[in-house]
């Protein structure tokens, strides 16, 4: 069955990412998924990358045909070694690659010790760094990293401290990455997103308070709701596509006026 005429026009200039190969770390779930989808409704293929295998399936079958899931992890230099070959022999080229894994460190300077803190100082710093690496031999010139930051970084929430730190440096590096890799035309930009409504709130918080941690949550922010991981995908859409190729090391807050506004 043919579309009308409006939505045949409609689909071909909803198609910022047409034919554009993807690889977005934490695609599985939250933030990450999000992302994907968006790729996926512009026209983007490739890949997701998670730990979780049920998740990684349940999130490849939604988003289709155009894109495969690789169950890696991201502090395993070896394992994002394999996902960017993996990629790179099913998809030809990779131009896009979002280094999106993380997670919240929930502690204090007085509570944290070495390990601890070198587990998070991994899965926040070192896999962003070590992913940007090791797509870079498989990347086209010209193409995109985009990075996801955090107003944790930009604000000190109790409890926060070494989070906060580690994404202040991942907002660094989008600036030092675009410095790298001038000669390549290889843009790197960062997301900072505020308070997002993901799966992580099922790691924190019991499921009987759910809405009422979300309505304090949306209390706080100046725009008066949290934020969805659509909202991140749109911002991500942008920066993936041609239309941010004058933006180099730039951070873009995605928070409803945390950073800025709030009180």
């Amino acid at each position: 069955m043919r579309l009308p005429l409006w939505n045949r026009f409609k689909k071909e200039i909803m198609s910022k990412l047409k034919n554009k190969v993807a690889v977005i770390t934490g695609g599985n779930s939250g933030i990450g998924f999000g992302i994907a989808e968006a790729f996926k409704n512009e026209g983007a293929k490739g890949v997701i990358v998670g730990r979780n295998q049920n998740t990684l399936e349940s999130a490849a079958a939604q988003l289709g045909e155009n894109f495969i899931a690789i169950n890696a992890d991201v502090t395993n230099v070896a394992d994002l070694e394999r996902v960017f070959r993996e990629t790179s022999e099913k998809f030809g080229k990779i131009d896009v690659v979002v280094a999106n894994a993380g997670a919240g460190a929930v502690g204090t300077v007085a509570t944290f010790d070495e390990a601890a803190f070198d587990q998070a100082i991994d899965l926040n710093l070192k896999s962003v760094y070590f992913t940007v690496q090791k797509a870079l031999p498989h990347m086209n010139d010209g193409g995109s990293v985009i990075l996801i930051g955090s107003n944790a970084a930009h604000r000190a929430y109790a409890n926060f401290t070494l989070y906060g730190a580690a994404k202040a440096a991942v907002i660094y590096l989008a600036k030092g990455f675009s410095s790298d890799l001038l000669d390549r035309k290889i843009r790197a930009n960062v997301i900072t997103p505020g308070t997002t409504d993901t799966p992580a709130f099922d790691k924190f918080v019991p499921a009987e308070q759910m809405e009422a941690v979300k309505k304090h949550f949306a209390d706080q922010m100046p725009i008066g709701r949290i934020g969805q991981p659509a909202d991140i995908g749109k911002t991500a859409i942008f920066l993936a596509s041609d239309d941010s190729s004058f933006m180099l090391g730039a951070e873009l807050l995605v928070d409803g006026g945390m950073t800025y506004l709030a009180k």
